[in-house]
């Protein structure tokens, strides 16, 4: 892609020649390599380098137009530009996206730091080592069916005839690793593990190769659960993962649009446990892919969504923001439509729960570690859930695997049932996150 100060100019002279003043550009490319094994040997290799822009354009009756092109050259600009007017004549008349008010605001501490991508060999090395020691850890471990070690490069720049202009970079590693297990008269049990950082070098593989091996082994042993209603502990993986399908309780997007389970007037709501807080946290430290600015060039900042229980914040756009009479918040992706997306979720406690609970002591609790099939389980706009999982039924500390089961309950109530939030949080893709536990919900056994 062409250095960002090129692109502005290549802009700014398209646009003066098309007579158009008003328009903004955001844009990224991605250059990544990844790389798959099976049974000692390479299996995949990809490698791919993806760029584009999208453009938008307001003409004299201030509707807009947008167009995409991974042409940025001075024909290309001159091309979309033209097309996104041409396409503003037939733009929404009401609501109209404009500019984030914040988009010039200046913005501290911005990445600019690549890591070197090592050589996919290297790559390759690496995860034929972590699938061959993954298959050692256990003689019923046959295979690492589903892995991965990946590499990215992102830059990403927002600029508008206003002046604004930003740019970004970041680099990020990953490994996944997923094993199975053959047993004669057992059926075949998994587990896996996912790692993130910015580099191959600290990207931590052993604690990988170890989470996955402890995982698989700990469902060697199962048995059939009793259809009930059990006490429930959920990992962080699962916890966000079943907020993240009811994220539409939080988007003000999704509340203008009757889409949500909250209303504009559900502010200053309880809707949880005064032991819950949640905030949307894009430059958390442990976010390896902290982004500064969203596709509009608002700034990213932390957001306060549940705090003791109570409903606290939405995420916006520049265009919510303004039809709601509020602050930005940094939570926009540009396109055909501007639509509203979470960044990286922290949820955490402030309130001394009244007991203090633990895996150690508990007596039949359901542990769920992974929620499955969330596409097809999920009814996002009735709050209802019903999941397949993974998962342990433990009893002082000993974990006994469950064969089949599924978790169904209403998400508001989960919220409102929640009986202790852990300290420890955990590091997932989505955010950070300890084990929460909730007082019942309803467990149904193959």
């Amino acid at each position: 892609m062409a250095n960002i100060n090129e692109i502005a100019n290549y802009a700014k002279e398209s646009a003066s020649k098309l007579g158009i003043k008003k328009f903004d550009i955001y844009g990224s490319t991605v250059d990544q390599t990844g790389v798959q094994v099976d049974r000692g040997e390479p299996k995949q290799v990809k490698s791919s380098n993806l760029s584009g822009v999208t453009v938008r354009v307001w003409n004299e009756n201030n509707t807009m137009g947008v167009t995409s092109t991974t042409d940025v050259d001075t024909k290309g600009l001159e091309l979309a530009l033209k097309t996104a007017y041409e396409a503003s004549f037939f733009g929404v008349k009401e609501n109209t996206p404009d500019f984030s008010p914040e988009a010039t605001v200046p913005i501290e501490n911005v990445s600019h730091e690549r890591a070197n991508q090592a050589p996919v060999s290297q790559l390759i090395e690496s995860l034929l080592a972590a699938e061959k020691e993954t298959l050692a850890a256990h003689p019923a471990i046959k295979g690492v069916p589903y892995n991965s070690l990946a590499q990215r490069d992102l830059d990403k720049f927002y600029l508008n005839s206003d002046g604004a202009m930003r740019t970004e970079s970041h680099s990020l590693t990953s490994m996944y690793l997923y094993s199975k297990t053959e047993e004669e008269g057992k059926k075949p049990r998994s587990g896996g593990a996912f790692r993130i950082s910015r580099s191959l070098e600290e990207l931590d593989i052993d604690g990988c190769i170890k989470e996955t091996a402890e995982k698989t082994i700990s469902h060697l042993n199962y048995e059939k659960v009793n259809t009930g209603k059990y006490r429930v502990v959920f990992s962080a993986e699962a916890f966000l993962s079943l907020l993240g399908a009811f994220s539409n309780l939080f988007n003000a997007q999704s509340i203008l649009d009757n889409q949500s389970l909250s209303k504009a007037e559900d502010l200053g709501k309880e809707i949880a446990t005064p032991l819950l807080s949640v905030a949307d946290d894009a430059l958390h430290p442990a976010n390896i892919g902290a982004e500064s600015f969203d596709g509009e060039g608002t700034p990213t900042r932390r957001i306060s969504l549940i705090e003791n229980g109570v409903l606290t914040n939405f995420i916006h756009s520049a265009g919510t923001a303004k039809r709601m009479n509020a602050k930005l918040t940094g939570h926009a992706n540009i396109g055909a439509k501007v639509t509203v997306s979470p960044n990286f979720y922290h949820v955490f406690s402030t309130v001394p729960a009244e007991q203090e609970l633990s895996l150690e002591t508990a007596e039949n609790v359901v542990f769920i570690d992974e929620l499955q099939a969330l596409h097809a389980g999920v009814k996002s706009l009735q709050g209802s859930f019903s999941l397949p999982f993974d998962g342990w039924i433990v009893n002082n500390g000993v974990r006994t695997s469950i064969e089949s089961a599924t978790v169904a309950g209403d998400f508001l109530e989960v919220l409102k049932s929640i009986i202790f939030v852990e300290k420890e949080a955990e590091l997932t893709p989505g955010g950070v996150c300890p084990k929460i536990w909730v007082d019942s919900l309803s467990i149904t056994g193959e």
